[in-house]
């Protein structure tokens, strides 16, 4: 085992894939276009407020399963928020984002189910896929012919077809409507991942409630919603939300819930405190995307540049599509010794395979900081191509 790990180490050296974490100082100054607290929740002291009264009024663990003793009056506040955040039916509080998604999907997989997935679902999904024992397809990006086509000539009885409402990396949109159209025409489960989008997305009245809120897919009986806790809302956790038939399901057979101790207290209190946030002050969302498209502006002057591409996208994220690794690697050092953190996406990270700048915009960006990181990433692009 020794010899094949040092292999493996000389792999990734070779290949410029080695990752280790930079832990982050208290008094960090760097102008942050790398984390996904999209609406600069982590550091709102409402939040850290919330957080320790309630680790001082319930302890600093929840103690055990939720069907044990895990279970507080802030899960089950939090839970019926998130719902009514969402348009959603009913919500279960899980200990992460990861373990929401491979639990609802193990719930309802088996060899009964097909399971229809984007190939570009995020690491979470596919280990539910792995272990539901279910056949799973994947339909090239956004393919509605093929989700159609799939769906159409499947022997199971049920099907569940996976999808992100904004995808992780390239930051585009899953288009919902048409998917709901198929579900309900295959009688098929729609299953949402609203990471990325949830506190960012959404319009009107619904600013900031995500990407299904107040569309026809918030509480259909063939939509599934799974979110998490720690990005735009600043806290640490996840949540499926959907029918009560369905809760109630997870509650006796998501295996990720049952036999993992519940949210810590702290934890939900956040979140809690961070819907509110999201509810009350709508215009945060609006922040996220006039920096989103400020960041595209100031960095048009490297469009055309070869090997490089920056587009605008539906939410927080901003892609750009490096010549290598290698390259990627060297851009995100070179910020970082700017003043300037940027994400670093490289296989197998990437559902392309294409190293990545990952940007991500934040509410509490200002015009300076905004000014300072597009002169930064203009230099090293063009340096770099």
């Amino acid at each position: 085992m020794t010899q094949w790990l040092e292999r493996q180490a000389a792999v990734r050296d070779r290949r410029g894939l080695v990752r280790r974490p930079v832990p982050r100082a208290a008094d960090d100054r760097f102008v942050d276009l790398a984390s996904n607290d999209y609406l600069g929740l982590s550091a709102d002291p409402r939040l850290a407020e919330a957080a320790a009264a309630a680790a001082s009024l319930w302890g600093t663990g929840a103690t055990s399963s939720r069907l044990v003793a895990g279970t507080t009056q802030l899960h089950l506040e939090l839970e019926e928020e998130l719902a009514r955040l969402t348009g959603m039916q009913t919500a279960l509080a899980f200990s992460s984002g990861y373990l929401a998604n491979v639990g609802v999907i193990t719930a309802l997989g088996g060899p009964g189910t097909l399971i229809v997935a984007d190939e570009h679902c995020h690491a979470s999904m596919i280990d539910g896929f792995r272990l539901s024992r279910s056949r799973t397809e994947s339909f090239t990006h956004n393919g509605l012919d093929e989700v159609d086509r799939l769906l159409a000539d499947r022997t199971e009885p049920r099907a569940l077809i996976a999808v992100e409402s904004v995808y992780s990396v390239l930051g585009d949109e899953a288009p919902l409507g048409e998917l709901l159209a198929l579900a309900e025409r295959h009688d098929a489960v729609l299953l949402v991942d609203e990471a990325h989008s949830l506190g960012v997305t959404g319009t009107g009245e619904f600013q900031g409630r995500g990407s299904v809120s107040g569309t026809p897919l918030a509480g259909h009986p063939n939509v599934i919603v799974t979110a998490t806790l720690s990005k735009a809302l600043g806290s640490q956790g996840g949540a499926v939300l959907g029918s009560p038939l369905l809760r109630e399901h997870l509650l006796n057979r998501a295996r990720s819930f049952i036999f993992d101790t519940g949210l810590a207290p702290g934890s939900a209190a956040a979140a809690l405190a961070g819907v509110r946030i999201i509810r009350d002050e709508p215009w945060r969302a609006g922040a996220v995307g006039r920096n989103a498209s400020a960041l595209t502006a100031g960095l048009a002057d490297v469009l055309g540049v070869q090997g490089v591409t920056v587009e605008r996208t539906a939410g927080a994220v901003q892609s750009i599509a490096m010549p290598s690794a290698e390259s990627a690697l060297l851009a995100t050092q070179a910020a970082a010794a700017a003043g300037v953190r940027i994400g670093c996406f490289r296989p197998p990270s990437v559902p392309d395979g294409i190293s990545r700048l990952r940007l991500t915009a934040r509410a509490t960006l200002t015009p300076e900081d905004l000014e300072h990181s597009c002169a930064v990433l203009r230099t090293i692009l063009e340096d770099l191509t």
